[in-house]
C-alpha cells in the first residue's frame, strides 16, 4: 500500500479552497491525522482531490500554488482583502478558455475572418452610440423587445441574435454538468472572454432570469470594448472601474434607452407599479427598470433599495425554476449552441477526434453521439 508525504499547508488550502471545509472534515475523518504528519494512502489522496476539487499534481507541491484568475474580477463591494476565486469559478473559466481556444484555431484553420464588432468600441463613451451600435451588429431594431410577448422570451430572442452575430453564448449553474458543484452567484453573475475570432460570454445559470437579461448586455458592452472580465453587479451596480461603469451604462441604455423612459415616466411615477409597467414595455426585470429610474435621477437611492430589498424578498419566496428536465435541450445552454454545432460539425468533418470532442463537451460515448442526434436537426 503506498503513502505519500503531502505538506501540511497544501493539505489545509485544499480544504479551504473547496469552499466546504466542513463537508471535507467529516468525509475524510483522518484528515487531522495527516495534517500532524501521518501520510495518506494514494488511494486516499487521489479521493481528496476529487472532493477537493484539487487537480492531483497540485498536492505534491512543496507549498501552495498562488492561484489567480487569468482575467479581472470587478466586485461591486470591495472588503479590505479580495477573497481567492473559488475552485468553482477558476475551472470553469478554465473549461471557457479551453473551448474558446480550439474554436479560434479551427475556424481559423476554416478561412473565417475576425469579427469586426469586437473591440470596436475602443474607449468610447458614447454610451448611446456604442448600443446603437450593438442593436445594429445584432440586427435588432430599436424598440426590438416590445414585440415580444414576455421579458424570458425576449431574453431567448437576444441569446439567439447574440449567436447568429457570432458570439458563443454559455448559461449554465454548475461546473461543467456536476449538479454538486453549483455556482455562487454572489461570487459572479458572469465573465466575458474577448476575442476577435470566438468571443465567449458566460452568464451564471444560477441566477434569475431577470438579472441574467442584464449579465448578457452588460457582457456585450465589453466585447465592443474589448476587455474580458468576470462581475458580480450586485444590485446590478457596477465596481469602481472605469470600464465596468461605462459597460453598465451600454448595458442598461441597449435595454432601456433614456430618451424613451424619459417620455413615458411623468405618465406613471405616481403608480404604485410604475416599474412593473415600464418592465412591461421594454421587455426587462422590473429590477432593470427600477436601477434605470435611479441612474437617470427619477427615483432616490434610498428608494431604489427600498425597492431592491422587497424584490428580493419575493424572488426568494417565489417558485424556483429547475434546470433540469431535458438533458440534451439543457445542454445547448450548457455548451452554447454556436459552440456545440461547430464541435460537431469539425467531428463530422475528421477534424476532430471523438475523443477530443469528449473532453472539450464533457459528454461521452453514447451521451455524445445521442446530443449529435438531437443537435443534428437544429442546423445542416
Amino acid at each position: 500500500m503506498t503513502r505519500v508525504a503531502i505538506n501540511k499547508s497544501v493539505l489545509q488550502w485544499a480544504v479551504e479552497r473547496s469552499g466546504r471545509p466542513e463537508a471535507i472534515e467529516q468525509k475524510f475523518p483522518k484528515l487531522s491525522e495527516w495534517l500532524v504528519g501521518e501520510k495518506p494512502t494514494l488511494r486516499q489522496l487521489e479521493e481528496f482531490a476529487k472532493a477537493t476539487s484539487t487537480p492531483l499534481g497540485s498536492l505534491f507541491l512543496s507549498e501552495p500554488p498562488e492561484e489567480r484568475l487569468p482575467i479581472p474580477h470587478f466586485r461591486t463591494l470591495i472588503d479590505e482583502t479580495l477573497p481567492r476565486p473559488s475552485a468553482d469559478l477558476l475551472e470553469t473559466v478554465q473549461i471557457m478558455q479551453r473551448r474558446q481556444a480550439w474554436m479560434r484555431d479551427y475556424l481559423i484553420e476554416q478561412g473565417h475572418e475576425p469579427l469586426g464588432f469586437v473591440r470596436s468600441a475602443g474607449s468610447k463613451n458614447n454610451w448611446e452610440r456604442v448600443a446603437y451600435e450593438i442593436r445594429h451588429a445584432l440586427g435588432s431594431a430599436e424598440g426590438w423587445a416590445a414585440n415580444q410577448p414576455t421579458w424570458t422570451a425576449a431574453l431567448r430572442e437576444l441569446q439567439s441574435k447574440v449567436e447568429e452575430a457570432g458570439i458563443v453564448v454559455v448559461v449554465n449553474g454548475v461546473v461543467g454538468n456536476n449538479t454538486h458543484r453549483k455556482l455562487d452567484v454572489g461570487e459572479f453573475r458572469g465573465f466575458v472572454l474577448v476575442d476577435e475570432y470566438v468571443p465567449l460570454i458566460f452568464i451564471n445559470g444560477a441566477d434569475g432570469k431577470a438579472a441574467q437579461m442584464f449579465t448578457l448586455a452588460h457582457e456585450l458592452a465589453h466585447v465592443w470594448l474589448g476587455s474580458s472580465a468576470a462581475f458580480d453587479l450586485r444590485e446590478l451596480r457596477p465596481a469602481e472601474d472605469e470600464v465596468e461603469q461605462t459597460c453598465n451604462g451600454i448595458a442598461a441604455e441597449f435595454l432601456v434607452p433614456a430618451d424613451e423612459l424619459r417620455q413615458r415616466w411623468p405618465s406613471v411615477r405616481q403608480e404604485p407599479d410604475r416599474f412593473q409597467i415600464i418592465a412591461r414595455h421594454f421587455k426587462v426585470s422590473e429590477l432593470v427598470t427600477a436601477r434605470r429610474a435611479l441612474d437617470l435621477g427619477f427615483i432616490t437611492r434610498e428608494q431604489f433599495l427600498e425597492f431592491y430589498q422587497a424584490y428580493q424578498e419575493r424572488e426568494h419566496h417565489a417558485p424556483k425554476s429547475q434546470e433540469g428536465g431535458d438533458f440534451y435541450a439543457v445542454q445547448n445552454f450548457r455548451l452554447g449552441r454556436r459552440f456545440a454545432e461547430t464541435v460537431v460539425r469539425a467531428v463530422r468533418q475528421g477534424k476532430l477526434l471523438y475523443r477530443d470532442a469528449y473532453h472539450l463537451t464533457g459528454l461521452y460515448g453514447k451521451t455524445f453521439d445521442q446530443y449529435v442526434v438531437r443537435l443534428s436537426g437544429r442546423f445542416p
